[in-house]
This record gives structure tokens, C-alpha cells and sequence, in this order.
């Protein structure tokens, strides 16, 4: 298992971390590309989007300093935003000059902030746990998953993976510990 720090934006700040920032690529790549699709983007507009906003985060994550009273979320929501704003300036004035083709119409602002919010904590939880599952045995992968996620029994998952039920309420706290400390700051 590869030791992490408590925060995965601390890590963030080190002069260089590429372990850090493979793992937050990995994390939000997904999340801001749907989202730019969810909105009306085009793939290639949506992957620019991604790539904008990541280009913002490697200029200002380095000295950026988490304040538990404010939200990353909104904070990363605001430059999303800010980013989505320019490409749909960009592409509003490409279709006033004629050269944006026929082009799906783009969400308005108020729908943007509304998919934001449904999408974001969902899909960063999630997708933090298939990125953490490399880091653990199979068996106390599954002893989580199989209580925390499916809900079923301590018991039951116990006996399935012969494992005693105190082993099974240990894996899973391991997995959620991990989870949590991963997760520190990024979700409120």
C-alpha cells in the first residue's frame, strides 16, 4: 500500500509531485469533461475545457492554501466556470462570424451551477475509490464494498471471503480511513 499524506491538495503544494498530480488528473479529468458535455460542449471544446482549467490549477494549486471554512468545491467550481465562460464566449463569437457551423445550443449559467453541484460529490467519491482499489488486497477491497456500497452483513460477507466478521468491520474501516484522508479538503 503507498503511504499518503493527509491531503491529497498538501500534497499538491510540493514543489513537484507527480504521484500527486496523476492521482488529481485522475480524479477530475472525468468529472470536468462530462460536465463540459453535459452543458452543450463539443468533445474537442470539452476536452480544451479540461485542459484550461488544469493549466489554471498548475499556476495557482502550488501556493494555493486550504482554509476549512471555504469550499474546494466551489473553488474549483469558480475557475470551471470562469473557463466554461470564456469557451462560450469563444464559440458564440465563432457563430456570430459565420465559422461555428451548426452547433447544439450551450446550457445558460443558472442550469450550469444546478449540474455542478448534482455531479460533483457523487462522481469524486466514486471515482477516488476505483483509483484507491490498486492499493489494497482484493479481500479487504471486497469487504468494504460489499458492506459499505451493497450493504449486505458483516456476516455474510464474512463467511463469503472467509473471514471472520471483526476482520471484515477492519478492512472496511482501513478502506473508508483511506478514503476519508484522500479525500480531506475535496469534499465538504
Amino acid at each position: 500500500m503507498t503511504p499518503t499524506p493527509s491531503s491529497l491538495l498538501a500534497r499538491l503544494r510540493e514543489p513537484f509531485d507527480p504521484e500527486a498530480w496523476a492521482r488529481f488528473v485522475e480524479l477530475y479529468t472525468p468529472l470536468i469533461y462530462s460536465w463540459g458535455r453535459r452543458v452543450g460542449l463539443q468533445d474537442p471544446d470539452a476536452a480544451d475545457l479540461v485542459q484550461n482549467v488544469f493549466i489554471n490549477l498548475l499556476q495557482v494549486l502550488p501556493s494555493f492554501q486550504y482554509d476549512r471554512a471555504q469550499s474546494f468545491r466551489r473553488w474549483l467550481r469558480t475557475i470551471t466556470l470562469n473557463k466554461w465562460r470564456n469557451t462560450r464566449e469563444k464559440l458564440d463569437d465563432q457563430r456570430l462570424r459565420g465559422r461555428g457551423g451548426e452547433q447544439p445550443p450551450i446550457a445558460a449559467p443558472d442550469d450550469v451551477e444546478a449540474l455542478w453541484e448534482a455531479e460533483y460529490q457523487r462522481h469524486v467519491a466514486s471515482r477516488a475509490l476505483r483509483l484507491m482499489r490498486a492499493d489494497f488486497e482484493e479481500s479487504t477491497w471486497r469487504a468494504c464494498w460489499e458492506t459499505a456500497a451493497l450493504g449486505r452483513s458483516a456476516a455474510e460477507v464474512a463467511a463469503d471471503l472467509g473471514m471472520t466478521a471483526g476482520a471484515v468491520y477492519a478492512a472496511k474501516f482501513r478502506v473508508l480511513d483511506r478514503l476519508r484522508r484522500e479525500l480531506e479538503g475535496l469534499l465538504e
